[in-house]
């Protein structure tokens, strides 16, 4: 069984467009123990319907912070280690050394993230290997990848289990 982290990690979408894939994070954030972050402009509600079916129940066993720009977001986490995934970046997450409290950056669907992201010095960039000529993974299925990778690294391997509570 997976034990929660001393410091979770942080899965963070950039402007998610489509409501199913934002709630399907938020139920791998509640059965993992990782944070969730939206940073807008986002092309739903978050009391949309879809989204909340795709949570199914679990939301309220999500931590969700909502910032208004990516900005804005970096500033309230200054210190963090951002690991920025895109299609186009060309260091793979399996060279990538997850640690404990790491921060997951993914781009909408449409667009990926943006060049003033990619361009920030706000963190890392890395990217799921596939094969030539095939644009993207889909948005939930990435962030599983990503998020079950950096567990695999941090939480299976002792490295950021919690200590048993004392008897």
């Amino acid at each position: 069984m997976l034990e929660p982290l001393a410091r979770p990690l942080h899965l963070v979408l950039v402007s998610p467009q489509i409501p199913p894939n934002t709630g399907n994070v938020a139920r791998l954030c509640a059965v993992t123990g990782c944070r969730l972050i939206l940073v807008e402009p986002l092309g739903f509600s978050i009391d949309d319907r879809h989204l909340k079916r795709a949570g199914l129940d679990y939301w309220d066993k999500v931590f969700l912070r909502l910032y208004p720009t990516y900005a804005a977001y970096v500033a309230d986490y200054p210190d963090a280690r951002r690991w920025l995934f895109s299609a186009r970046a060309e260091q793979s997450l399996y060279e990538a050394r997850f640690q404990e409290g790491d921060h997951l950056v993914f781009g909408s669907e449409v667009t990926g993230l943006l060049p003033e992201v990619m361009d920030s010095g706000s963190g890392t960039a890395i990217t799921i290997p596939m094969l030539q000529e095939r644009r993207s993974l889909n948005l939930s299925t990435a962030v599983g990848i990503g998020a079950y990778e950096a567990l695999r690294q941090v939480a299976f391997s002792g490295a950021g289990r919690q200590a048993p509570p004392a008897s």
